[in-house]
């Protein structure tokens, strides 16, 4: 049985009714299953089982076809084993490998190397165990990706060690935090990762100890240096960590960091709970996303431009010799080529184009369902999927817009052998297939759908055919294009070239802004900052005030509010430090003074509750740049936590 989705509880339950049917005379204890296991190409689902034991048969029952862990294989994945009860099973999407974990009293019996003969594993190990869920997101290689990077904390204030905290838990490699201060009363206020013992000592040590408590699989370290200093001392103190996350800040000082990681091209995200604001700004040259795990992709079938593969297959069914059983189990892309085909003839070799085509063929196609002897409609489930697929399917393959933007992107463009990334050289290898073919790779995966597990599994193989020829055409390409000792920052691997063209019509690319173009007022986006700020509630309104408190600082010494004697004279001070902002990017309009009240009132506090939600996102976002997995934003976040009111801005 091939797996085309909905869970391998699923799975086993249609397999051990598969094999009910087809072997009648077996006894309950003996009933078993074989398991056909094949991840199509942009599936991301794993899961796994605990309550739905198996056992499996005999290699001699039905022979078992090879097995190859890069998913290479057509049928792919028969695993056999005598009579052996399987007590888990957990499914790696990108690779389409099965993993089948065995009772103890298996893994007594059978040697691990007869287990894994067969494709098997032994019990997971407690790392597996402990990360289990977030592999289902990210992948055991997304999971690598986090275990080698390293990550560098400036201040260890409660957004930073909120941040790191939610780093630590999944299981980065390392950390490193850069503090100079000493644990305060005030942070014993709003900081879980000090205590009131550790007054007066590192505030960095301290943080460092009580977080690598939360995993004993990450290393910790910290320096009790200021930030200024470092800089100065030695500005190449930074390369070789993989995101730097800065908290609390003077600005002169953040924009002399940003500088220097803007230019050895480190990833650095700026983080910031202020009263009920939250902020973040991640600042990255180039950020290259291969799996963006979208929510409303849809499957790659070519009902309209079939492949020649695809046509003569669907040539092989007649739907009008076939019984009701059949007819009502052809697999609904079948039902699509065949009535499509017939609409061509009808009209002119013409496909239905418009919403009126879509519907009459809508019509056209109901009306293959075949009639009971009462003269109402059989129930055909496959029909009914075909009707609701004809919106999706019947849409001719193109170029994505955001693949479109890589390919004009002057680094897929150039004709030279290829230097730098693996990335860009995969690119240009899919640039020169769809200039020849004037499609993308096919992804190989299909949908579940209403079928006989042989229609389905003989259908699926038609799209594996398909998606693997193309990825040895992008494999033969990348090879031309690396060939004489090409200098890439990872080495080529089948997985993945295969990941890439899986994924080859979700590619992004984002260039931020640095720093510097947002705070240089000639190059700052003033017309976008006045356009957000004709709505007066607008939360870029917060962006303008932390921007204006910041500059407060540099003037006063303070920010506004920090000291309660003080608050009603700093409104003043920073209803001019706003005035002079907007007058910088020749912005006329004005802050309603309650936002300024509001922001002396909040005197610079830092409440856990808001630096928990900057540390969950932040988090997320650091996860995203090191896996090079889902999407971040681009560039600028601000939540404010008194109105639940959120939005990204590109400043």
């Amino acid at each position: 049985f091939f797996w085309g989705g909905g869970g391998v509880e699923a799975l086993l339950r249609r397999a051990l009714h598969i094999h009910s049917n087809q072997n009648p005379h077996c006894n309950r204890q003996r009933r078993s299953a074989v398991f056909a296991v094949h991840l199509g190409a942009g599936q991301r689902n794993s899961s796994t089982i605990h309550r739905h034991p198996c056992q499996v048969l005999d290699p001699e029952y039905h022979g078992h076809h090879g097995h190859d862990h890069r998913g290479k294989v057509e049928q792919v994945n028969i695993l056999c084993w005598r009579a052996v009860r399987v007590q888990r099973v957990r499914v790696d999407a990108p690779l389409g490998v099965a993993h089948f974990f065995f009772s103890p009293e298996v893994r007594k019996r059978e040697s691990g190397a007869e287990l894994c003969a067969y494709g098997m594993s032994e019990a997971p190990s407690d790392k597996a165990q402990k990360y289990d869920r977030q592999l289902r997101l990210w992948g055991d290689h997304g999971q690598t990706a986090l275990e080698r990077a390293r990550v560098c904390l400036i201040n260890a204030t409660a957004t930073g060690t909120e941040i790191l905290k939610n780093l630590v838990l999944p299981g980065i490699g390392s950390f490193t935090i850069l503090d100079s201060s000493k644990v305060s009363a005030a942070d014993l206020g709003c900081n879980f990762f000090v205590s009131e013992e550790s007054l007066g000592q590192p505030r960095g040590q301290v943080a460092t100890d009580l977080l690598k408590e939360m995993n004993e699989h990450v290393q910790g370290d910290f320096f009790d240096e200021d930030i200024q200093t470092l800089l100065s001392r030695n500005p190449d103190f930074f390369q070789g960590f993989s995101v730097v996350v800065a908290t609390e800040l003077r600005e002169d000082v953040l924009l002399n960091l940003a500088s220097v990681l803007w230019a050895s091209k480190t990833p650095l995200l700026v983080a910031r709970a202020y009263g009920m604001i939250a902020y973040l700004r991640l600042a990255v040259p180039e950020h290259t996303v291969v799996e963006a795990h979208p929510d409303d992709s849809i499957p790659d079938l070519r009902v309209l431009a079939p492949f020649p593969a695809l046509l003569e297959h669907a040539q092989s069914y007649n739907l009008d010799a076939m019984e009701l059983k059949d007819h009502s189990h052809t697999p609904f892309v079948i039902l699509l080529l065949k009535y499509l085909e017939k609409w061509r003839e009808q009209h002119g070799g013409e496909a239905p184009a418009t919403y009126k085509d879509k519907r009459e063929f809508k019509e056209f196609l109901k009306s293959g369902v075949r009639k009971a002897d009462s003269g109402l409609d059989e129930v055909e489930e496959n029909f009914e999927e075909a009707e609701k697929a004809i919106t999706t399917a019947l849409n001719p393959p193109e170029i994505p817009a955001n693949v479109q933007a890589i390919f004009a992107n002057p680094k897929c463009e150039s004709t030279e052998k290829a230097q730098g990334t693996l990335f860009w050289t995969m690119a240009r290898a899919l640039r020169g297939f769809t200039q020849e073919h004037g499609v993308l790779p096919l992804r190989g995966a299909i949908p579940d759908m209403t079928a006989h597990s042989e229609k389905y599994i003989a259908l699926q193989r038609v799209y594996q055919q398909k998606a693997n020829a193309d990825l040895a055409e992008i494999t033969r390409r990348v090879a031309e294009l690396t060939a004489g000792g090409a200098v890439l920052d990872e080495p080529v691997s089948d997985f993945k070239l295969r990941l890439f063209c899986k994924n080859a019509a979700f590619l992004q690319v984002q260039e931020m802004r640095s720093l510097e173009e947002e705070y240089d007022p000639s190059t700052a986006k003033k017309s976008d900052i006045e356009s957000a700020l004709e709505d007066e509630d607008s939360v870029v309104v917060l962006y303008v005030l932390l921007r204006a408190a910041a500059r407060f600082f540099l003037t006063h010494g303070h920010l506004p509010g920090q000291y309660d004697g003080d608050v009603e004279n700093d409104i003043g001070g920073l209803k001019t430090c706003v005035s002079a902002l907007l007058s910088e990017w020749g912005i006329g309009s004005n802050i309603k003074d309650e936002y300024i009240h509001e922001m002396c009132r909040y005197g610079a506090a830092e409440l856990h509750s808001v630096a928990a939600i900057v540390g969950g996102i932040g988090a997320h976002e650091v996860i995203k740049i090191i896996t090079h997995q889902f999407v971040p934003f681009n560039n600028t976040f601000i939540f404010n936590a008194a109105t639940g009111a959120s939005q990204t801005f590109v400043l």
